[in-house]
């Protein structure tokens, strides 16, 4: 089962334009959740002349109990946004911050149905 927890999910329709993954079968345990698979991916939602392309940048995290896609990033980045934001995360301690929001929101979903 998948579940987006994005604001106004409505902008990131179709595949994503870039994705990179982060962790693959790093059957990482958290909260007694084993989570299979990290991958960031970037939506390119316009592009202004001055300002480059504006992206939005999800995480999809694959766990045992299903799949769920969190915003981690969006605006005007620049043209290396997807690797930007990947470094950005697997340098500076952002990865546990990241497992923690989406286990909690995958949770919070699941306690729903």
């Amino acid at each position: 089962m998948k579940f987006v927890d994005i604001p106004d999910s409505s902008r990131i329709t179709g595949d994503p334009d870039n994705r990179t993954t982060i962790i693959s079968n790093g059957k990482i345990l958290q909260d007694g959740v084993q989570i299979n698979k990290i991958e960031l991916l970037e939506y390119k939602i316009k592009f202004e002349e001055k300002l480059g392309n504006y992206s939005i940048i999800t995480a999809l995290i694959q766990t045992d109990l299903g799949e769920i896609e969190i915003l981690y990033d969006e605006g005007y980045r620049g043209t290396n946004a997807l690797q930007d934001s990947a470094n950005m995360l697997t340098q500076n301690l952002g990865l546990s911050g990241l497992i923690l929001r989406s286990l909690i929101s995958l949770k919070n979903h699941i306690g729903k149905n």
